[in-house]
């Protein structure tokens, strides 16, 4: 199986923008043996903004464009030093892909990244996917990894894509505001009332929320490619999710032709 996992700030960085050891290394621990059950793997990860934030004892966020693309410059060096010394403990090669929105509008330059990528993928490495925060300064203000690991996976031809967040799936309410709020484990068509449903932002690290999320549901699901929205603070569940339990929420891929 071909597996895109995508991984929110809100997974590898504590509020204060330093690493979260615990939930990085049993991430990569279990990404590592699902690629050794034969499984495919593509991780496409936010948090070099929110971990170049940590590296500058900056105070929070910051709000001007220069220093959100410095933040973002020192993150990604702490990103993949990271990544590729803790998939290096299990004999695992990483290479980093970063990208913006023009290398998927511009033809030459996507068939440029999808040769790279697949070519990764046929020598037994694990792509790290990351927006090119440095430069990219549309993506920056959208935030939206989201949509980036849904434009990856359908790159790739993807059999899953697992978006990793803060919240265990979508729900009847903000799970936040309301005890009573229910948990959606299934969705096979993205519905108005559905849509309804998302509202609000991410961390305050991120710049995420279900909105975006459901955004590339769609994008998925019109490709055929399944997506699981689930909590990033539970790595090992992604052997129940590539298992087809029940995990999260699930969002069907439209078989071709419908």
């Amino acid at each position: 199986m071909r597996v895109v996992v995508k991984v929110g700030t809100s997974t590898l960085a504590y509020p204060t923008g330093c690493l979260n050891i615990r939930h990085v290394e049993l991430l990569v621990k279990t990404l590592s043996d699902l690629k050794n059950a034969g499984n495919e793997i593509v991780l496409v990860s936010s948090g070099a903004i929110g971990m170049g934030i940590g590296r500058l004892s900056l105070d929070g966020r910051p709000q001007d464009m220069p220093t959100k693309q410095a933040a973002a410059s020192v993150g990604q060096c702490e990103l993949m030093y990271t990544y590729d010394r803790l998939f290096g403990e299990y004999n695992h090669v990483v290479g980093q892909i970063l990208l913006t929105g023009s290398d998927f509008s511009h033809a030459a330059r996507k068939e440029n990244f999808e040769n790279t990528i697949l070519r990764l993928i046929e020598l037994g490495a694990i792509p790290v996917v990351n927006e090119n925060d440095t430069i990219a300064t549309d993506e920056i203000s959208v935030g939206d990894n989201d949509t980036l690991a849904a434009m990856v996976a359908c790159s790739v031809r993807a059999d899953l894509l697992v978006l990793l967040s803060d919240i265990d799936g979508l729900y009847t309410k903000d799970p936040h505001k309301n005890p009573d709020a229910k948990l959606i484990p299934l969705v096979r068509e993205l519905t108005p009332q559905i849509r309804e449903l998302a509202e609000g932002k991410g961390s305050g690290l991120g710049t995420g929320g279900m909105i975006t999320k459901l955004n590339a549901a769609q994008i998925a699901m019109q490709q055929g490619v399944d997506m699981v929205i689930a909590n990033g603070a539970r790595p090992r569940k992604l052997y129940n999710i590539v298992e087809g339990e029940a995990v999260g929420t699930r969002f069907i891929g439209k078989e071709s032709g419908e």
